[in-house]
């Protein structure tokens, strides 16, 4: 069956369990999410929201992105448009970009559904076809639609046998502010609450749990990631973000930084999970609940 997402071209993956859709000829990007038998799409859909570049627009889109990080601007910003190069696999595909010009970086995102389950593992990578290093880490960006909550699980116990150490850090960005009532900050859980507002909130720490999650109505998406909790990280050691505006949440995983020599490359790795049917969810308390009977928090 032929599908677009507003005119682009789209190819689907569906093992029962979830299924999704990416853009055929652009990207590479995963445009749609779904659960199991549900028809609404978990991810923001933004088809006319773009950024004037050098490069000619950069089209946001929402859905699923890989970026490499720090954020520049025109850097991050390059046209994806059209170019993609698709392989067909035997439990997936995988996605991979022309090099872009002005970075001499290519993209590539490789997407494998598990056999009888509502997970989904997807590789990152980013290769150096320059002719000079680069220092960057692979960014790993899903835009959500509003009207959920993000969770992001924070470490509880000393990381030093005396407990002297401090054992997280908060970092933000100049827009957001302490007072935003989106930003709800506890010991165990910080939660953003996906609600439409300017000025945009972003927050981001080292995240030592490896997984992030985003509940919207009784469905709870999960990105795990495996924490390089020794390596250095950008935007001030961070390997998981949030950011949310008026018209979308982000919900962000990042690698390490490298150095990456040319025709060198680096991956990155999230799994999702997507677990629907959630009930008693709509207070703090049954999230937690929710949870820890899934074996995210003790």
């Amino acid at each position: 069956m032929s599908t677009t997402f507003y005119g682009l071209p789209t190819r689907s993956l569906d093992n029962g369990h979830v299924r999704l859709e990416y853009l055929a000829e652009a990207g590479p990007r995963i445009v749609r999410l779904f659960a199991s038998a549900s028809n609404e799409n978990l991810l923001a859909e933004l088809p006319a929201l773009k950024m004037d570049t050098a490069y000619g627009p950069y089209f946001i889109r929402g859905g699923h992105r890989l970026w490499h990080s720090p954020e520049a601007f025109p850097r991050s910003y390059l046209p994806d448009d059209d170019g993609l190069v698709l392989e067909d696999l035997a439990d997936g595909v995988r996605m991979t970009q022309p090099v872009e010009p002005a970075s001499g970086i290519r993209k590539s995102i490789e997407v494998r559904l598990a056999s009888g389950q509502a997970v989904v593992t997807l590789t990152h990578e980013l290769t150096n076809e320059g002719v000079w290093p680069v220092e960057l880490a692979p960014w790993a960006i899903t835009q959500i639609r509003l009207g959920g909550v993000a969770i992001l699980p924070q470490t509880m116990g000393a990381l030093d046998a005396a407990g002297l150490l401090p054992n997280r850090q908060l970092v933000l960005w100049p827009y957001t502010r302490w007072a935003d009532p989106r930003l709800q900050p506890a010991d165990d859980l910080i939660l953003i609450q996906a609600a439409p507002a300017m000025p945009p909130c972003k927050i981001g720490y080292l995240n030592r749990a490896g997984w992030s999650g985003y509940l919207i109505g009784s469905t709870l998406f999960v990105k795990r990631f495996a924490p390089s909790t020794d390596l250095p990280h950008p935007d001030f050691g961070c390997n998981a973000e949030v950011y949310c505006c008026d018209q979308f949440i982000e919900v962000e995983s990042l690698g390490p930084l490298v150095t990456l020599e040319p025709g060198a490359s680096t991956i990155h790795i999230e799994t999702w999970e997507l677990h629907a049917g959630l009930s008693g969810t709509a207070t703090p308390e049954g999230l937690r609940a929710a949870l820890r009977d899934l074996r995210l928090i003790e």
